[in-house]
Parts: structure tokens; C-alpha cells; sequence
């Protein structure tokens, strides 16, 4: 373990994956690389990160306070989505891999998700037609979660059945360009 910031020197900066985390628990739990017990999450501190949900397997980089409780984060620095494979959608899989990343990220607000169901909808800003987001998406873009009204950002394909998210991201996490907020 690293010392922290000056303005709390017993904060210690780590990195580790994501063991699980619950939304609906509020919390979950990290294996830090370097072995040790392991570092409780908190939601309240992944939602001043920007996220309110974070992918099982997903890398991550922290600082954690050791406590009379056990070893808390107590501030998410970054966070890296799962690697590995995960199922194609087959809206997706006809698409190049730079025609996606060529195409902007656009504001957007979750209309609904459900979990269970595996999809939700997402609505663009200015823009009338629903967006929809598949789990299998949330996962590859680091997320295991959303809540209507949550703020996002979206990559917005064509797909076969119509608009899609080809990507999704906290919207505090992305980095507001001009770009960012117009539409596709």
C-alpha cells in the first residue's frame, strides 16, 4: 500500500478488482491486488465517483482507510471495465469497431432498466426516439446497473430493431466537449 493525500494521510491508494457489488444492498466488496482482507464499497462512494453501479470483475483504483470495521474505499480514482469476452448483441456485431468509435457520445437519461429483464431505455436529449439498452452493453462499458433519471452518456447505433446504445457511460465520468452534449 501507498500513502494517500496530505489531507489524509491514513488513506491508502490501491488497486484491485471488484469481488461483487449490490446497488440494491448498497455496497459491495474489492480484492485488492496485493492480497489482504477485502476493501468494502460503499454506493455513496461510487456515487461520488459518478456511478451507481459498478461491474463484478471490473479493475479498479482507490483510496481505503483502514477502520476499526475493516478496510473501506473512501474514494474511487478510476475504474476499468471487466476484461474478457462477452456475448456480441447481433445489432452490434454488423457494425465495424471504428464506425462505433467514430460515433460521438451524446447526453442521454435512463428512462427505465430492469436488471432482471436485462434492457432498459435510455432517452437523448432533443431527441424523441427511445435508445435501448441491453445488459450485455452495461457490462462491457464497466456498469452492472441503472436507475431512471440517472444521467449518461451513449454511443447511438441503427441497429436492426432500431436505436441502441452501443456504449454507455457515467456521465460524470466523460469529459464534456462539444461533441459530448449534440446529437447523432
Amino acid at each position: 500500500m501507498t500513502q494517500g493525500d496530505d489531507e489524509n494521510p491514513k488513506s491508502e491508494t490501491q488497486s484491485g478488482t471488484v469481488k461483487w457489488f449490490d446497488p440494491v444492498k448498497g455496497f459491495g466488496f474489492v480484492v485488492a491486488d496485493g492480497g489482504g482482507v477485502d476493501i468494502l464499497l460503499h454506493v455513496n462512494v461510487l456515487r461520488n465517483f459518478g456511478q451507481s453501479s459498478v461491474a463484478d470483475g471490473s479493475r479498479i483504483v482507490l483510496h481505503a482507510n483502514r477502520t476499526d470495521r475493516g478496510v473501506q474505499a473512501s474514494e474511487v480514482v478510476s475504474i476499468a471495465p471487466p476484461e474478457g469476452s462477452y456475448p456480441v448483441l447481433p445489432d452490434i456485431a454488423g457494425f465495424d469497431l471504428e464506425q462505433i468509435a467514430s460515433k460521438p457520445l451524446v447526453a442521454a437519461r435512463i428512462k427505465w432498466f430492469d436488471k432482471i429483464k436485462g434492457f432498459g431505455f435510455a432517452n437523448v436529449f432533443g431527441c424523441p426516439k427511445d435508445v435501448f439498452v441491453h445488459m450485455d452493453v452495461l457490462r462491457q462499458s464497466g456498469l452492472s446497473d441503472l436507475a431512471p433519471g440517472e444521467a449518461v452518456a451513449v454511443k447511438v447505433i441503427d441497429g436492426k430493431r432500431g436505436r441502441m446504445a452501443a456504449e454507455v457511460h457515467a456521465w460524470e465520468t466523460v469529459p464534456v466537449t462539444d461533441e459530448t452534449s449534440s446529437q447523432d
